[in-house]
């Protein structure tokens, strides 16, 4: 919001509750002042009822929304990871997508990489002097993280512009490429401390998802646990970058760069705040 009102633009925000009523939500977009919306909607624990209801259903309700008030963009933030779909909440987004390029509605897909917030969560962890956490070698995955402001910058950028429209545009932030190892060294040298990793298997969560997924037939709960253990080994195991058909190997050359800010610079923030 920050971002669009900073580029002169009329913002308007709808709150969760409003999906649950689609005439209201109908009503609320029917304001002269609005000729775009803007989904960054994601289900909160990606397991597949909050994935199908939230990736999926909430998103359908806001462009069927959208459409019976005639407007003219809709801009979906997507995620990078639907390339390679194995998980529930991958095929709601992509259930959503393609509903959404078939809807007549102008539109473009933004598929971000990797969040800083989400390679975060060790900063205390190093802060307390304890090693930083890594899958195999550190070296198994890649992303090129992008900030929030950069990424809002991005899809500003998109509204109303022609050579967004009809596209769906996977995007990273200023670049180089980073492996998990990476990551820990940025945040050790913002810390002020040497580097210490500890090696943790990706096939614990295979393991998991297998005892889980014997319980699921019989418990919503179990099922719900497997599918988090299948999103765990997802995430250790596969890269947040453009996927290359051709070869079948992501490919940070392929992976688009935006922004300025980078993650060293986050993590100097971040450990300067606190």
């Amino acid at each position: 919001m920050r971002r669009l009102e900073a580029d002169g633009h009329y913002v308007a925000a709808l709150p969760r509750g409003a999906f649950i009523e689609p005439d209201a939500l109908a009503d609320g977009l029917r304001d002269d002042r609005i000729a775009v919306v803007i989904s960054c909607i994601a289900s909160r624990s990606g397991a597949p009822e909050d994935a199908l209801a939230v990736d999926y259903g909430a998103n359908a309700t806001l462009l069927e929304a959208a459409r019976e008030a005639g407007v003219a963009q809709f801009i979906l933030l997507s995620a990078i990871c639907v390339q390679k779909p194995l998980l529930a909440f991958q095929h709601a987004k992509l259930k959503f997508e393609a509903e959404l390029q078939a809807s007549g509605i102008g539109y473009t897909i933004i598929r971000p990489t990797a969040f800083f917030k989400s390679l975060s969560g060790q900063a205390g962890r190093v802060k307390a002097g304890k090693p930083f956490l890594i899958f195999g070698d550190g070296n198994l995955t890649r992303c090129k993280p992008i900030s929030d402001d950069d990424l809002a910058r991005f899809i500003a950028g998109c509204i109303g512009n022609p050579e967004a429209l009809g596209k769906v545009l996977p995007i990273g932030g200023p670049g180089p490429a980073l492996s998990l190892r990476d990551a820990g060294e940025l945040l050790f040298a913002a810390a002020g401390k040497a580097p210490r990793f500890r090696s943790v298997s990706p096939a614990m969560f295979t393991f998991a998802e297998k005892v889980l997924a014997l319980g699921a037939p019989f418990s919503g709960w179990f099922a719900e646990k497997a599918e988090y253990a299948r999103i765990a080994h997802y995430y250790a195991t596969e890269s947040m970058l453009v996927l290359d058909l051709a070869s079948g190997e992501y490919s940070a050359d392929l992976t688009p760069e935006f922004g300025s800010e980078t993650l060293a610079d986050h993590y100097q923030r971040l450990l300067a705040e606190g």
